[in-house]
């Protein structure tokens, strides 16, 4: 049959030689998209499953492709929970959870709004940890941006190859210190993704302005450079000059692309990149690193939070931590800036009431000239103690906080010398996830023979003992950073000043309640997320405002109702 070299048999166009190419000669993978029929149900932001009514289904082409049920988007949310419950395993959970996202957007937030204190578990803390650990094995689509050193020279490039134009929040992480299980490489993809979700679900920031990004400079993880699954560069990590000059090229094609407006959030870098990176770019960027000033700042609003159980000020208190990384230090500053604030009294003074606990022992002056440079403001005068224990002995704390990502350190000597100093003593155990806590729920109550305000990283069940149910508070950063986010966004910000955080902190405060408090609780329940979260993004919104750091102006006038009508709702729309 002759037909001419523009068309196939049957007189169907073969436009890019598609069907005349042999297998080993070069196409074009080209694509049209219109979003109807199978294209429409394969489209995550707009599928919606068996909830097309019967109109959508003629008119976009799809009756047949679905079976005949309707449901609506409530029905759809109960089958997947009814789903989900049926697995043992957290990380299968997971996995259905990604898929889901994949496969329907809208359904997937809305799931996840609506069962926020089942969920967050899954999609974060603890379970994200292990998603991480085996993100090579568990890989199916890519789910962010991957930009390592082979794109040097050509990030700004990259960035555009993302197929979203208008973003407003970026989520980086270059994977050397996932949680408390330390690098994971390329492998942290897990952590900005899941934050993004959160960012969406709990501070209503749209979906499709969010991007998740990994920065793999390689990794010094030996099992995961011998495991033939794993998916980043197979190359010792670059560090010094070479590292600097690829986030420096990122930072500022971040900012060519998307504006000066757009918020980027550092994530799980290693403490000595972590604090580099906040000094360098806060001048310049709209910098936010979460695992310094989210955790201070959720960490602060539980110390406010529980002073109406322990009594007395801020600056009545004596703090005793036990870890100096960025969690450690970034929670005193915070600390001292509030006291500071609250009493007008000098910052390098309030510092005095805060005591560090590292791996050589407290953190005193006759160790000055060895410190690492964010440690320095911590050394104060004091002769030389070794052991924790010995520490709370001698500095006589009201409050213990472990951020040492180290497990069990918390022992029952150290939390029976807490109770014995303390009516009430505060202890907040919160490396991540739950196997590094630095003593469980159960521990902190039965040692502390029920006299201990207890919140962790990681959450814990209810513990009974001798009578009564104590409900474990988590001083989880997801309290924070969507709703920090969000009023950074709805206010235009430029900048970040720890006096946003500082409001940040106030406003969850002020969240938790009578009832809740009742319970031993220093943090409001998950299931009014979204109001906090408003609350607190009209707060950190009125002091960027009050800074003259917002560009959106005219100030809205009711900050609160501002904020929630700004948040993303995941409910169906209908098609016309």
């Amino acid at each position: 049959m002759a037909y001419d070299n523009g068309s196939v048999g049957g007189g169907v166009k073969d436009l890019y030689g598609e069907d005349s190419a042999t297998e080993d000669q070069l196409i074009t993978p080209w694509s049209f998209s219109v979003a109807s029929g199978s294209t429409l149900l394969r489209d995550p932001r707009y599928n919606k499953g068996l909830a097309f009514t019967e109109k959508e289904r003629d008119a976009h082409y799809v009756r047949g492709l679905l079976p005949p049920a309707v449901f609506t988007q409530d029905l759809q949310e109960k089958r997947l929970m009814h789903n989900l419950r049926q697995y043992d395993v957290p990380l299968h959970r997971y996995i259905a959870l990604m898929d889901l996202q994949e496969r329907n957007e809208r359904l997937f937030y809305k799931v996840l709004i609506e069962n926020v204190e089942e969920l967050l578990p899954v999609v974060y803390t603890p379970t994200v940890g292990e998603a991480c650990q085996k993100y090579g094995s568990i890989f199916r689509r890519p789910q962010g941006l991957y930009i390592s050193l082979k794109e040097k020279g050509k990030i700004l490039e990259v960035l555009k190859n993302w197929p979203e134009k208008t973003i407003q929040v970026i989520v980086v992480t270059d994977g050397e210190r996932i949680l408390g299980l330390g690098d994971l490489g390329c492998q942290g993809m897990g952590i900005p993704v899941g934050k993004l979700s959160l960012y969406t679900a709990l501070g209503g920031v749209r979906p499709s302005s969010c991007l998740p990004i990994t920065i793999d400079v390689g990794t010094n993880n030996e099992k995961l450079l011998n495991d033939e699954f794993y998916i980043g560069l197979r190359q010792k990590r670059a560090t010094g000059k070479e590292y600097a000059e690829l986030l420096d090229e990122f930072m500022h094609a971040v900012k060519q692309n998307y504006g000066e407006k757009i918020l980027v959030q550092f994530e799980d870098f290693a403490n000595h990149n972590a604090f580099n990176l906040l000094d360098k770019y806060s001048s310049s960027h709209l910098v936010f690193n979460d695992d310094i000033q989210g955790t201070a700042s959720v960490v602060l609003a539980g110390l406010l939070a529980s002073l109406k159980l322990i009594g007395g000020t801020l600056a009545d208190q004596t703090f005793l931590f036990l870890g100096a990384g960025e969690a450690g230090t970034g929670i005193a500053e915070l600390i001292a800036l509030e006291i500071s604030k609250q009493t007008k009294a000098p910052v390098e003074e309030t510092r005095k009431k805060i005591w560090l606990v590292d791996s050589k022992g407290l953190i005193v002056s006759s160790r000055l000239q060895s410190l690492q440079h964010f440690k320095k403001s911590w050394a104060h005068e004091h002769e030389p103690v070794k052991e924790l224990l010995d520490a709370v002995k001698a500095i006589k704390p009201t409050v213990l906080i472990g951020s040492s990502g180290v497990g069990k350190t918390f022992t029952k000597e150290v939390v029976e010398i807490m109770a014995s100093l303390n009516k009430k003593p505060l202890i907040l155990a919160l490396s991540n996830p739950t196997s590094q806590s630095e003593c469980t729920a159960e521990e902190a109550y039965t040692w502390s023979k029920g006299k201990a305000i207890f919140a962790s990283g990681s959450p814990f069940d209810h513990v009974e003992y001798e009578g009564k149910v104590f409900v474990p508070g988590q001083a989880n950063n997801a309290y924070i950073f969507p709703g920090f986010g969000l009023g950074l966004i709805i206010s235009g910000a430029i900048r970040v000043r720890d006096e946003m955080l500082l409001a940040a902190s106030e406003a969850l405060a002020a969240q938790v309640s009578q009832e809740n408090y009742d319970k031993g609780l220093i943090y409001p329940p998950f299931t009014n997320i979204r109001k906090i979260s408003a609350n607190i993004a009209a707060s950190v919104a009125a002091k960027t405002y009050e800074l003259g750091l917002a560009s959106h102006l005219p100030q809205p006038k009711d900050l609160v109702k501002y904020a929630e009508s700004c948040m993303y709702s995941p409910s169906y729309r209908s098609y016309r």
